[in-house]
């Protein structure tokens, strides 16, 4: 029987999928309070920016970007292939290598806090 890497990919998928679907709204209505000027102040600019600037949150950042990109590179893969771009090598190293570019982007930006 062959081993499959098929767990390597649909790990960070899943869990990105997940981690996105809960935090996106929570994002979206703290995003929309802090616009409108509501935002509390545990959401300040000084708390947060302190908060960030502790490496193993920056850590834990860094992880839920992953995911979050993982996941969309791979659902965007897949659609792809469903809309008849049989290329996969070559989707799949677009689309990954953008996800870990972003990965890399965060990481860099986050070390600078």
């Amino acid at each position: 029987m062959t081993r499959s890497n098929k767990p390597l990919v649909w790990g960070p998928f899943a869990a990105g999928g997940t981690l996105t679907a809960f935090v996106t709204p929570a994002l979206i209505v703290l995003t929309l309070l802090a616009g409108l000027g509501y935002a509390p102040e545990l959401l300040g600019y000084d708390r947060l920016h302190a908060f960030m600037g502790h490496w193993l949150v920056k850590v834990v950042a860094i992880a839920v970007v992953f995911v979050s990109l993982w996941s969309s590179a791979h659902r965007l893969r897949i659609t792809c292939y469903d809309l008849g771009l049989r290329a996969d090598l070559l989707v799949a190293t677009v689309v990954y290598a953008v996800a870990l570019t972003g990965t890399l982007a965060a990481a860099v930006f986050l070390a600078g806090i």
